[in-house]
């Protein structure tokens, strides 16, 4: 059995790791490591930069085969908040790979909130009077009627980092 390390214990992500790395095969290990970008990540930089520092402090700190980082964050585009999430995979080897998911515009009000220097999953929670929406069904799930959960936007990631992992594995080195 494999061990795939998970940098946070955020249901909503693990969830995520779980749909695409599962038993018996893997074993999950869930842990809280710091992601080395601000609470709030403003960018698809810091967002993706966090993503691969939670991928690589859990590989670290657990021992595994494969540590995978998941993280949310908004960025703004021509005056617009969006909604952006990253993903990571690390391994022993020293390959890290990265992939992003869904974008989706936040409401006005959001972004206000986003700009006073709050995290969205606070500002989503007062803007919806939903209480943990972050471990939960996420902005995404909000924003979609409950189309698409944040678990399911985020095993769409780990599904595109378990396949490119599959594919390098099988045909060689390749620098990402």
């Amino acid at each position: 059995m494999k061990t795939v390390a998970v940098g946070t214990k955020n249901e909503a992500k693990v969830a995520a790791v779980r749909a695409v790395f599962a038993a018996p095969s893997w074993r999950l290990v869930p842990l809280d490591v710091p992601s080395g970008v601000s609470a709030q990540p403003l960018s698809d930089e810091e967002t993706r930069l966090g993503a691969m520092n939670r991928a690589k402090r859990a590989l670290d700190a657990a021992g595994a085969e494969i540590g995978i980082g998941l993280e949310g964050g908004v960025m703004r585009i021509d005056g617009q908040w969006w909604l952006c999430n990253w993903g990571a995979l690390a391994d022993r080897s020293g390959l890290v790979l990265t992939a992003a998911g869904a974008r989706l515009a936040l409401p006005p009000e959001i972004g206000a909130g986003l700009e006073a220097g709050r995290e969205l999953g606070d500002v989503m929670e007062e803007y919806t009077g939903r209480r943990n929406i972050r471990t939960n069904e996420g902005a995404v799930g909000v924003l979609t009627n409950g189309r698409i959960k944040r678990s399911a936007m985020f095993s769409h990631i780990v599904g595109l980092l378990a396949g490119q992992y599959e594919f390098f594995c099988q045909n060689g080195p390749f620098t990402v």
